[in-house]
């Protein structure tokens, strides 16, 4: 079998465990009986049980920015693209709920560490966010979306927002074509209707290192 198709069933071993108990409650036995693997055949791809838990909960950054990477360079037109990164985005995490979950328990004991761990996961974390960044500075050169926002926020922003949505996705509508449709609304034309548009004035500038 070939090596990265041994490595992915050894990570697909912990996404499936992690349906039925806590990450970190999962050991290297538990993912050798379900992976029907040697134990020594973990080492071979990962070196301990730390690194096979910090690449399952990157994945999804990486089969993600793949997938908007090739949405990047289609011809549509932007408000079509941004339709349709949102759709993949939303699609994604509803058929990976439990990849999304592991993803975000990973997040917080990332942050929480000093690890060399935490600065791996954030530049993952950076290369999702450049990618959909990338996708609203077209739409910033067109004309679209507001120059005076960050693509960096505007795309950290629109990743909460989907990644909230995906999380509660019980509680909302499943069509997800309606779903894109409304985020994409919300990010181009703001909640207020358009005759009745909200301004709001900072009392001061924020600082977020205070």
């Amino acid at each position: 079998m070939a090596r990265n198709s041994r490595k992915k069933e050894i990570m697909q071993a912990v996404e499936k465990l992690a349906t039925k108990r806590r990450l970190y409650e999962i050991t290297l036995d538990d993912v050798v009986k379900e992976a029907k693997i040697g134990k020594g055949t973990i080492y071979h791809y990962f070196r301990n049980k730390e690194d096979l838990f910090f690449e399952v909960s990157t994945s999804g950054f990486d089969e993600l920015c793949e997938l908007l990477k090739q949405e990047a360079h289609n011809n549509a037109p932007f408000t079509i693209k941004l339709y349709d990164m949102c759709s993949h985005i939303t699609q994604f995490f509803v058929n990976r709920q439990q990849l999304l979950q592991i993803m975000q328990t990973h997040a917080v004991r990332t942050y929480r560490s000093k690890s060399s761990f935490r600065e791996r996961w954030l530049s993952k974390r950076r290369e999702l966010v450049n990618t959909v960044s990338d996708i609203f500075s077209e739409g910033v050169a067109k004309g679209v979306i507001r120059y005076d926002l960050s693509t960096d926020f505007l795309a950290t922003s629109l990743l909460g927002m989907l990644r909230a949505h995906a999380r509660d996705s019980d509680i909302f509508s499943s069509n997800s074509k309606q779903n894109s449709e409304v985020f994409v609304d919300l990010f181009l034309n703001g909640a207020c209707k358009a005759d009745n548009r909200l301004t709001v004035h900072c009392s001061e500038p924020f600082r977020g290192d205070k």
